[in-house]
């Protein structure tokens, strides 16, 4: 088995749950663990236990952080340096954004948003025409460039040497862009794309105002709040937090939704959830074809009392 780099993601000193789902679907190879910027001996612990062989400093500079175009030029360089026969992300922002920088860098192509990957054969699987259909893509390269939809793949420890290097890319920064302030919206929130547990509100919500009733849900078990594309169009949420074909992506260990009638486009957005929940007035309701477990109610009288259990 060669040698795969995986791009691990780190939020206020801690690993993503997301990037360890990604090392295990690389299990078998030669795992290198790529850490953008020199505190990589802080995460060797955990990063050991889930099959780093090696955990990777990647650094360049004072500026390295401030300048996606220079991370990418640096992990190219990293892809060559190592001999890597696939290098893999998670389908974040940051690993959009860096991968399809690093294909055009090293002239490969990218597969994003996969549900499956198999390293060996250049193979992976991902979602086609709003849900319906799982393909299944050979990838013509040299190297197997791909980003796995967050909570896809389950993490599982399987312990390794984890031995800390460090890797200091002599790029040069382009110039093209650099990021000179970072704002977050829904401070202390846990997100969406990435989060274990989603509870989604339709239509039915009503108001704007009652998402604090899912929100206050949502506390008792760490979970991030959505909305339909019907709620978002009716002004009760930003856009920012529309799950479906139009909106966001997400694939958690537990979906519910809350007053969502399960229409094609959003059920695209949250298909491969582990397990849905349907809690809708309507008995007819299309989600509750689609769910694995439904309660016929009106949402205001059930999320309380979901609350309160919790």
């Amino acid at each position: 088995m060669g040698n795969v780099g995986i791009l691990i993601e780190t939020e206020n000193s801690t690993i993503k749950e997301t990037s360890l789902g990604v090392m295990t679907a690389a299990a078998g190879h030669e795992i290198y663990a790529l850490i953008l910027g020199p505190d990589a001996a802080t995460y060797k612990d955990k990063l050991a236990e889930f099959g780093a062989a090696k955990i990777v400093s990647i650094t360049a500079g004072d500026d390295f952080s401030l300048s996606p175009d220079l991370q990418a030029e640096v992990l190219a360089a990293a892809v060559k340096e190592y001999n890597f026969e696939a290098l893999l992300g998670t389908a974040s922002s940051t690993g959009k954004d860096l991968f399809a920088r690093i294909g055009a860098i090293i002239d490969e192509p990218l597969v994003s948003d996969c549900v499956e990957v198999n390293i060996a054969e250049k193979q992976v699987k991902k979602s086609h025409f709003s849900g319906k259909t799982l393909a299944t893509l050979k990838v013509n390269g040299d190297v197997l460039l791909c980003t796995i939809r967050p909570n896809s793949i389950d993490p599982v420890a399987s312990p390794a040497a984890g031995e800390v290097v460090e890797f200091r890319g002599n790029a040069v920064d382009p110039g093209l862009i650099k990021i000179v302030e970072t704002k977050k919206g829904g401070a202390g929130k846990v997100d969406l794309t990435e989060a274990p547990i989603v509870i989604t509100g339709g239509r039915a919500i009503k108001a704007a105002e009652n998402y604090k009733m899912l929100e206050e849900c949502a506390q008792k078990i760490g979970a991030a709040v959505g909305a339909s594309r019907a709620a978002v169009d009716a002004g009760f949420a930003p856009h920012s937090m529309q799950v479906g074909q139009t909106g966001k992506t997400v694939s958690p260990k537990l979906y519910i939704a809350c007053g969502v009638s399960g229409a094609v486009q959003h059920f695209a957005g949250m298909k491969t959830s582990k397990v849905i929940v349907a809690i809708n007035e309507d008995k007819d309701a299309p989600i509750f074809s689609k769910c694995d477990y439904g309660i016929v109610g009106d949402i205001f009288d059930v999320i309380p009392v979901l609350t309160e259990k919790l």
